[in-house]
């Protein structure tokens, strides 16, 4: 992907250089706020980085018809030269801008993203402009419905492009399944992606009848809107902080081993990418994970080594059912509480019903045994293969009875492939 977005990019740039620039104005505005765009990027959950005004800007570009009244004839190989152009100008103003941070060519992310952003506008420019500059479009008045339904239309597709073109790399470094991961993106597009996308067919509108005034005008309200973003941001920083403290509770009052936690919630996340997990389920599966052990809290004396896998069910049950209760009072998502809550309970079986036990409680429960039959496995002295070999024996005797089949089955698949 890498390589065919550079490959667009360097065409479209010989293009401009050989043919000239159509209306510099106009392309300079839009380098400059997509240059912008790039300087005042946002967090998503996930930890995924998006430029909503530089997106938005560029899409705006691609369709844009009219300016004022009067036809444009930029046409699809500018348009990708000017995104190109200010996501180049973007990286080189940020990096200067934080010379100790990591430069943005550097960061992988960075790059992914800057590939699918220049390959879904180069496609939204694609459809547009050869239908609008071929005269194609002429018999839609700009002032009408169905002018817009095809504005619509060609970003909707642009918006599906992006979100193809993002699960396809999500999948290639890695993560969960491309359905799963297709879905996470298609869902992330009714947050800031919708906000986004109607930015730039406003703009392109606007642009028709103010000119290039509707840059600043109709951007202003996305960049509020990224504010509030940063806000929401902040509010889940404090919620890690939270569960951070709770997961460590138990290893500074001796009742888990150190790290214990945080290889159960490294453990599961794995198990959930492995069995198609989204973004926010996976957040949400971390942080039951990170918790999992807090009702061990409310014991009288600790239970050796934490090993709560090792306890008879109906203890197991009481412990997860303490730490629920201590966990619903700390303003985390109540998700995380019934997922603490359900982590012992007994397996039902594949079918779905009422007393189905959650995908992430079931999850938790095969990486938390993982984890204390390993750690048992390392005080016998059993070598870290050998006992990672005895520690999924063991699972897969409780295989379809104590935890779930599929989860037992992936975790297998996990360990072939030599991660956690």
């Amino acid at each position: 992907m890498h390589a065919a977005a550079a490959a667009l990019l360097a065409l479209a740039l010989g293009a401009v250089v050989v043919r000239g620039v159509a209306e510099p104005g106009v392309a300079l505005a839009f380098t400059a706020l997509i240059t912008l765009g790039e300087c005042v990027r946002i967090t998503l959950p996930g930890d995924r980085e998006q430029a909503p005004i530089g997106a938005a800007a560029g899409l705006a570009y691609a369709v844009l018809g009219p300016l004022r009244g009067v036809p444009t004839a930029h046409g699809t190989l500018q348009v990708v030269a000017v995104t190109g152009a200010g996501l180049l100008l973007g990286w080189l103003v940020g990096g200067a801008g934080h010379p100790h941070r990591r430069p943005p060519w550097a960061d992988p992310a960075r790059r992914d993203g800057a590939a699918r952003r220049l390959l879904a506008v180069g496609f939204a420019a694609a459809v547009f402009q050869p239908l609008y500059n071929g005269g194609m479009v002429d018999r839609f008045s700009p002032e009408g419905p169905a002018y817009g339904v095809f504005l619509t239309t060609v970003a909707g597709l642009a918006a599906l492009c992006d979100a193809t073109l993002a699960a396809l790399l999500r999948r290639s470094g890695g993560g969960p399944r491309f359905p799963a991961a297709l879905e996470d993106e298609l869902r992330s597009l009714f947050g800031i992606g919708s906000a986004i996308v109607a930015t730039g067919m406003l703009v392109s509108l606007a642009a028709g009848e103010v000119g290039l005034w509707a840059l600043p005008l109709f951007c202003t309200p996305l960049l509020l809107a990224q504010v509030s973003f940063r806000r929401a941001a902040a509010v889940r920083a404090t919620t890690g902080q939270t569960i951070a403290s709770l997961a460590r509770a138990t290893e500074v009052a001796g009742y888990t081993p150190h790290g214990h936690a945080r290889r159960v919630a490294d453990t599961a996340c794995a198990l959930g990418r492995e069995l198609g997990m989204g973004t926010h389920e996976l957040a949400l599966l971390e942080y039951a994970a990170l918790m999992h052990d807090v009702g061990q809290l409310s014991l009288v004396e600790p239970v050796p080594d934490g090993a709560t896998a090792l306890l008879p069910g109906a203890e197991q049950r009481r412990i997860a059912r303490l730490g629920s209760e201590v966990i619903s009072r700390t303003g985390v998502p109540r998700q995380v509480a019934e997922q603490v809550a359900r982590l012992a309970d007994p397996w039902t079986g594949p079918a779905p019903g009422e007393g189905q036990v959650p995908l992430a409680s079931r999850i938790i429960r095969v990486a938390n045994a993982h984890d204390d039959l390993l750690t048992a496995a390392r005080g016998r002295g059993i070598g870290e293969a050998v006992g990672r070999l005895e520690v999924l024996e063991v699972l897969r005797l409780g295989r379809g009875r104590v935890y779930d089949a599929r989860v037992v089955d992936a975790l297998a698949r996990l360990n072939g492939r030599g991660r956690r």
